[in-house]
């Protein structure tokens, strides 16, 4: 009879975020949806906005070219990550440890700063650019334009893939590529026939990860795109010049973004259910040591990648303590930029900490009641709380920024202009890395330990709060971890919502670029770097795999 009503603690908790998701995301939704299809005069049905855009050449245009520059992105990222996943897994590679963290490293900073990196070497006064016309008497190609975000966002995001593919390679048993070799299948062609048919669920995993992430970043098209417009920063550009006016066309591109990825999403989700399979690995693939060619060219192939990828960071690092002069770099070296860094946006340093902290808490508290009752509460309530907390992963920020700001302008909820705000589009946005990592770990710890406690008389918070969250621990901090990099790297969502008082490092980086003052900016990357290592310090700590996926 117990079972009948079946209402209790936990109920209320599904019911609760529910009631949380429906304020804080579905309503805005609803009221972006109303602000694409209605007139703001009559109120009447119009799709007005939605033929704007597909009917005007300019529009339409950067839609097409953020499709060119995602998929070649990802293809690319492929091409590269895979091989060098292959390579630190099935080989000895001196110096690996080192060299997957600084992959790892490569890919934790925002899109922007990788873009503005790059323009200090390849951009039109870059030393790299300066380098081979003085001494070489050679003009190479700039920076600017759309080989320039591929460069930019193909290095910055093949570390996805890599992560991905070597997580991957763990579960490959070695007893499939000895039979393949006593077969005569070896080298390339096994790498061909046998890996890449194990590992092709993973690969379409990954490259979701990079075209949601390449097709959403506005940051590194808005520094070096010039006039190579993409989809995004068409929508920060509609939506910032109609913000005192009429933001219907803005909320239509919105919806048309939401739509699009969520295209993808599901496209991705039906090819990898049809293509999904189960490896149980108990022989391991066992790095092997290599002589001669191979050895020098894995080995090159290795150590020239990683240097590229970590160069811009480098010399990032370099330039924080050139001198500057106005909005250029003199001769000689002082903490010039770091004093001037501090003086100016000290309130910017203590905001990334402080709002990334309190979205944290928020994060974690959330992550593991889902993950709970996704998990050990199964349903249709259970299975739809599920698929709403994964929305924000599909869409774009800036269109999380624009969604949350149309929702909480006006009455009954004024959020706008706060730091509430900015914590709301944070734990959105970044909740779902810490709910993936939650559930994987839940779901590999068995029913019968919190079924034994309760029969010990345990109740069943008390069972949660002293066993079962304990248990998830290491998934919860890995999850967290990975949330709060992403969070202090955030710009897309952020640079919609913040104000003077809520400005962070990622911001006022992006702000002294286009200002020119890279010197600041310059020291003020280095800051955020430091930061994102040390969460990286403490992430390698808790998660012996280092395996920063979801």
């Amino acid at each position: 009879m117990k079972k009948k009503s079946g209402f209790d603690l936990w109920s209320l908790v599904t019911f609760g975020l529910l009631a949380l998701y429906g304020i804080f995301l579905i309503y805005p939704m609803i009221n972006l949806m109303a602000q694409a299809v209605l007139d703001k005069e009559t109120g009447e049905f119009t799709l007005t906005y939605f033929v704007k855009f597909f009917s005007t050449p300019y529009y339409f245009n950067t839609l097409l070219n953020s499709f060119k520059v995602t998929f070649w992105v990802t293809i690319l990222t492929v091409i590269i990550a895979t091989p060098l996943a292959y390579i630190f897994t099935r080989y000895n590679i001196k110096g690996k440890a080192l060299l997957r963290m600084l992959v790892i490293l490569s890919s934790m900073s925002a899109p922007f700063v990788g873009a503005y990196s790059w323009i200090l070497l390849l951009g039109r006064s870059g030393v790299i650019t300066l380098f081979f016309k003085n001494y070489i008497g050679i003009t190479i190609p700039n920076i600017y334009g759309f080989y320039g975000i591929l460069l930019v966002l193909t290095l910055q995001l093949y570390p996805l893939i890599f992560l991905y593919v070597s997580g991957a390679l763990k579960n490959v048993d070695n007893s499939l590529l000895e039979a393949s070799e006593n077969l005569g299948c070896s080298g390339t062609r096994r790498f061909f026939i046998i890996i890449i048919p194990l590992i092709t669920p993973t690969l379409l995993a990954g490259g979701l990860l990079v075209f949601m992430r390449a097709l959403a970043d506005f940051g590194t098209p808005m520094l070096i795109g010039e006039g190579y417009r993409t989809f995004p920063v068409t929508i920060f550009n509609e939506f910032i010049s109609e913000l005192g006016g009429d933001d219907g066309f803005a909320s239509a591109i919105s919806i048309i973004a939401i739509i699009i990825t969520t295209l993808v999403f599901l496209g991705q989700k039906y090819l990898s259910t049809r293509k999904s399979f189960t490896m149980n690995s108990i022989n391991k693939i066992r790095p092997e040591e290599t002589k001669g060619l191979k050895k020098f060219l894995i080995h090159l192939y290795s150590y020239v990648l990683v240097s590229i990828s970590i160069m811009p960071q480098i010399y990032i690092f370099y330039t924080s303590f050139k001198n500057t002069k106005g909005t250029t770099f003199a001769p000689g070296y002082s903490f010039q930029s770091y004093i001037a860094a501090f003086d100016k946006v000290g309130k910017a340093v203590s905001n990334t900490i402080v709002i990334p902290a309190i979205s944290l808490v928020f994060i974690i508290f959330l992550a593991v009641l889902l993950a709970y009752i996704s998990v050990r509460r199964p349903g249709i309530i259970s299975s739809t709380l599920d698929s709403i907390s994964m929305v924000p992963y599909i869409i774009p920020g800036s269109v999380i920024g624009i969604v949350l700001l149309i929702a909480f302008n006006k009455p009954p909820i004024i959020l706008s202009g706060t730091m509430a705000i900015m914590v709301i589009g944070l734990v959105i946005r970044r909740l779902p890395y810490t709910i993936r990592s939650s559930v994987a770990i839940l779901q590999q710890i068995p029913m019968n330990i919190e079924e034994a406690a309760l029969s010990l008389g345990s109740s069943k918070l008390n069972t949660f709060y002293k066993i079962t969250m304990p248990m998830m621990a290491a998934g919860i901090i890995s999850g967290a971890i990975l949330s709060w990099i992403t969070m202090i790297s955030e710009l897309s969502t952020a640079i919609l919502l913040y104000t003077g008082r809520t400005k962070t490092l990622t911001i006022e980086i992006y702000t002294q670029v286009i200002r020119g003052n890279y010197g600041v900016s310059a020291a003020l990357t280095t800051i955020l770097a430091v930061l994102t290592i040390a969460s990286l310090m403490i992430f390698n700590r808790v998660s012996k795999e280092g395996d920063l996926s979801m």
